[in-house]
């Protein structure tokens, strides 16, 4: 699939695996819509859906930045109404926005509990819902999810529940629209990190520069969605990939694996459900 003037719409674009998703795709000469919430630049995280926005179109392809709190049904309505005035359509949806909190049960407070069914659960649900009548009528249609694989090893559990089921309920949506819409030929696939990856999460979250020097760039899960997204959507869909294994089972890359877990001395973080 060429992505020339193909409609991508990515939820939380602004920064991160997001934007890097849209720079990949941009360089195809993808149309992009960034719905996102950041308009004013928080001094750690950085990037606000302009400031992405310039540098999709610097990157070869066309923006269209529209500020978007994804728990709010009228704010998705507004993103997805003003993607088709402006560009006639929708090709790709690549929900990407969440929210973490990486705490067990006792010090997760019940507003970061509800922030993160309101954002990870409900509000992919709810733009998929948006999406989908559109994505009917796309030549490629495809829903690609960043969530991982389930697996139900404790070890996934016992450190943060919360956040665990929030991101797995987003792997089910996966499961689920890809028999749901398989009459569509719409692919609903999901997308996760073999290792920690450097974003501003990471960075002011999860570990600080320490995490940050063991953990990949953007790039390879960019590069990823960029293969997976290529393909046929009648063909490809209902898996939950890794980003090593959608290279793998699409056969565009063999990377070494003693390459992808050592550079400049520094061990990755490995972090795969």
């Amino acid at each position: 699939m060429s992505f020339n003037n193909k409609t991508i719409l990515i939820t939380g674009a602004t920064r991160g695996i997001g934007k890097a998703i849209a720079l990949r795709l941009a360089k195809e000469g993808a149309n992009i819509v960034i719905a996102a919430k950041s308009v004013e630049e928080n001094a750690k995280l950085g990037g606000t859906i302009f400031s992405a926005a310039a540098e999709i179109e610097a990157a070869g392809g066309k923006a269209l930045a529209v500020q978007c709190d994804i728990r709010f049904e009228d704010q998705i309505q507004n993103v997805v109404d003003k993607a088709i005035s402006t560009f006639g359509g929708i090709d790709v949806l690549v929900n990407n926005a969440s929210a973490i909190s990486l705490t067990a049960t006792e010090q997760t407070e019940a507003k970061r509990f509800d922030l993160m069914h309101s954002i990870n659960v409900r509000g992919t649900f709810l733009v998929g819902k948006a999406c989908i009548p559109h994505l009917r009528k796309a030549e490629n249609p495809h829903i690609l999810t960043l969530s991982p694989p389930i697996n139900l090893d404790p070890k996934w559990f016992e450190k943060h529940v919360a956040y665990t089921i929030t991101k797995y309920s987003m792997s089910m949506m996966t499961v689920g629209w890809a028999k749901e819409l398989k009459k569509d030929r719409i692919a609903a696939n999901s997308l996760w990190p073999k290792t920690t990856i450097d974003t501003a999460a990471v960075r002011n979250l999860l570990g600080g520069q320490m995490l940050a020097n063991m953990s990949r760039t953007v790039d390879i899960l960019a590069d990823a969605a960029y293969y997976i997204l290529r393909q046929p959507s009648g063909e490809c869909t209902g898996n939950l990939f890794v980003d090593e294994q959608a290279f793998g089972h699409l056969i565009f890359l063999d990377v070494p694996l003693q390459l992808i877990r050592l550079q400049n001395g520094h061990y990755f973080c490995l972090y795969v459900f």
